[in-house]
């Protein structure tokens, strides 16, 4: 019975990402949402969208600890194609005689060899946490029969990880990822990522940095995205250890010539404000190329209202106000904690008149918003967008119904 199901995977495992739309007008949307009811980025739900108010502590930055955001954009998680993909697959199998997760569970009872397949099929037809299970015990098994012929072999570690993440199964993800009886298995770098940005939006700070150590310590290549998320994970734990860690992994990489985003530098800035180390967050504030977001002036007007650079701060709010620009024109907005800061570091100063001038101009130009450092901080990039698949390609003449040859249809 196996075989039956698995040769309907063969048909779909080149699958194109459109037939989805044949499948849902088919009949199978309780499917769909079965697959996205507990997922955090699901094919029919918007991201999470609540907003986490920061708050201003003693002159410093101080922020929510409890923030439920992701930093990985789509492009990374891929969860809504893998989505796609398992609906596809559910849908070429759906009539088959028996259950394909049952027929897997009685298969691993009776200690038989676990197809490569067989797995992947498996991993696309969860959809319960009873399946996971099944699942969790498939790629033990896989992993302990296969453990020499992993190298350059398919990679089970993203698909794996995109169903913990769509079930919201963090711990699941973490335990494997730092499993010594599965070392080897997971030896790409964009398993780490996604389960490091699913414990980030579980808070579970503590537990993303142990995957990033045992990430480092299996010898992995940290990449963009890595970065982020460990100086976000820091920027969140914001302990002298956290801080020690974050500085270090910038300068190590730096050393080694690797790009640091600035996204990274974002998260160790506000970690070295969080910290009181001014003079840290300035040198790490000059190492951005383009600091012409939203994000890098706020940081900046952050740390010239610390250092006590009243006028410098002034000076910048002054170039930002924008008050009979064009709709069309994007203007910058200071997130109102920051003012509350520049306020209460000018108070009493030669400067205080003068700031608060400034702040009641762009109040009214409609540049100060309610979001706070930690809003700009903790999101995810917008990613690539999309472009909308064109019409197919005329292949023949309209008048002489002979194949087109011109170098145009072929490119």
């Amino acid at each position: 019975m196996l075989n039956r199901i698995l040769k309907m995977y063969y048909l779909c495992h080149n699958l194109p990402l459109g037939f989805v739309s044949m499948v849902q007008s088919g009949g199978n949307m309780a499917l769909v949402g079965r697959l996205g009811a507990k997922c955090c980025r699901s094919l029919l739900f918007e991201p999470f969208k609540g907003r986490l108010r920061g708050v201003l502590a003693t002159g410093g930055i101080q922020s929510c600890v409890v923030a439920k955001r992701h930093l990985l954009s789509e492009d990374v998680i891929k969860l809504q194609d893998f989505q796609q993909r398992k609906l596809a697959v559910a849908h070429l199998v759906t009539g088959e005689e028996g259950n394909f997760v049952e027929l897997f569970r009685q298969k691993l009872k009776r200690n038989e060899l676990v197809l490569r397949d067989e797995l992947k099929l498996l991993l696309h037809l969860c959809q319960s946490l009873d399946d996971m299970a099944v699942a969790r015990d498939a790629i033990y098994r896989y992993h302990a029969e296969n453990r020499n012929l992993l190298y350059g072999d398919f990679k089970f570690g993203p698909l794996y990880m995109r169903l913990c993440y769509e079930f919201g199964l963090e711990e699941m993800a973490a335990s494997a990822l730092i499993d010594k009886n599965l070392k080897g298995f997971f030896i790409d770098t964009t398993s780490f990522n996604i389960a490091i940005d699913m414990l980030f939006i579980k808070g579970l700070y503590e537990r993303a940095l142990e995957v990033l150590k045992s990430m480092r310590s299996q010898g992995l290549q940290f990449n963009k995205d890595t970065l982020t998320l460990a100086a976000g994970t820091c920027y969140k734990l914001n302990t002298v250890e956290s801080y020690r860690i974050c500085t270090a992994l910038i300068e190590e990489e730096q050393t080694k010539g690797h790009f640091i985003p600035r996204h990274a530098f974002c998260f160790a800035i506000a970690l070295a404000l969080r910290q009181k180390d001014i003079e840290k967050a300035k040198s790490l504030f000059a190492q951005i190329m383009n600091t012409e977001s939203k994000m890098c002036q706020n940081l900046k007007v952050a740390t010239l209202a610390m250092s006590g650079e009243i006028a410098d701060a002034v000076t910048l709010l002054s170039a930002a106000f924008l008050p009979k620009s064009p709709y069309f024109i994007k203007k910058t907005e200071f997130s109102q904690e920051v003012v509350d800061l520049l306020h209460l570091h000018s108070e009493g100063g030669p400067h205080h008149s003068k700031v608060r001038q400034i702040v009641t101009q762009l109040e009214r130009a409609s540049q100060v918003t309610p979001q706070t450092l930690d809003d700009m901080l903790c999101h995810a990039p917008m990613g690539k967008r999309r472009q909308a698949p064109m019409g197919g390609q005329r292949r023949t003449s309209r008048r002489t119904l002979k194949p087109l040859k011109s170098a145009l249809s072929t490119e």
